[in-house]
């Protein structure tokens, strides 16, 4: 069972150091490094990328809320606890999908069974760094040039897109693709880029943001769960308790998860009720 690497910020030592030990008592986790304001701690995130964060909620040049937000645009799997002497935070801690929030002074048992719980639903396997692969494009045959033709009368333009049943075209890093909606998997930010995954594991970088694509994928197939993440409804396998305020979405044949709010959660209850 590989460690967990955790990555600690605070701007007080004392805090820090209370951190660490915290770490060392912590069953299946290594320290990934200590930050002590909140530039500090995204250069560290960006360099190691950790699975697990323990911060503060105020400190020194970024807010504990605002990396928090920046760590989820790189990787929303990102496990995120906020340490605070400040209860009146919570609300934004949960808009940010915190795991857990401890009120400083924390007992020191609090905490570990929040490591545990976080190291058991993470079965303890370290996860890679996201590596943004591209499924490949066939090559498009090149096109013979076309006679000149007489002017004609203008005309109203055509419509941006047209949608055919089933299809969507896509555009990405490589080109465009025209996939199946059945194949779509589910649509998350990852490395601050919008990733397609279909059900075969193939992944596009899409030029698209995650609100276009939500308008644009049927109501009927896709459900937003979360900021991050799009799923197919079609193929959703089961959904766990994950963090305080959010689950984790099984998907059919495929490793990745994707993430649910509570609030999301209860919508999509209604949608199957």
């Amino acid at each position: 069972m590989n460690d967990l690497n955790i990555l600690i910020a605070d701007d007080e030592p004392g805090m820090r150091l209370v951190m660490r030990k915290l770490v060392e008592r912590a069953e299946g986790y290594r320290l990934a490094g200590e930050a002590e304001d909140g530039d500090q701690l995204i250069a560290l995130y960006d360099e190691g990328h950790p699975q697990v964060v323990l911060m503060d909620v105020e400190m020194p040049g970024k807010t504990g809320i605002e990396c928090a937000r920046a760590i989820q645009d790189r990787d929303p799997r990102t496990v995120i606890v906020f340490a605070t002497a400040h209860e009146e935070y919570m609300k934004s801690a949960f808009e940010v999908y915190a795991f857990d929030y401890l009120v400083k002074p924390f007992r020191v048992e609090r905490a570990l069974e929040t490591l545990a719980r976080i190291r058991d639903r993470l079965g303890g396997g370290v996860v890679e760094p996201v590596t943004e692969p591209v499924a490949p494009v066939a090559p498009v045959a090149p096109v013979a040039p076309v006679a000149p033709v007489a002017p004609v009368a203008p005309v109203s333009p055509a419509p941006a897109a047209v949608s055919v049943p089933g299809r969507i075209m896509l555009k990405h890093r490589e080109g465009v693709s025209f996939l199946d909606l059945a194949d779509i998997a589910m649509v998350m930010r990852e490395n601050r880029a919008t990733i397609v995954l279909m059900k075969d594991g193939a992944r596009y970088t899409m030029s698209d943001g995650m609100a276009e694509l939500d308008e644009r994928l049927p109501d009927d197939r896709f459900f937003r769960t979360h900021k991050s993440y799009i799923v197919n409804l079609n193929l959703i396998e089961s959904i766990q308790p994950y963090g305080r305020w959010t689950y984790v979405v099984k998907l059919k044949g495929l490793r990745d998860d994707a993430l649910i709010t509570h609030e999301r959660f209860e919508a999509l209850q209604k949608m199957f009720g």
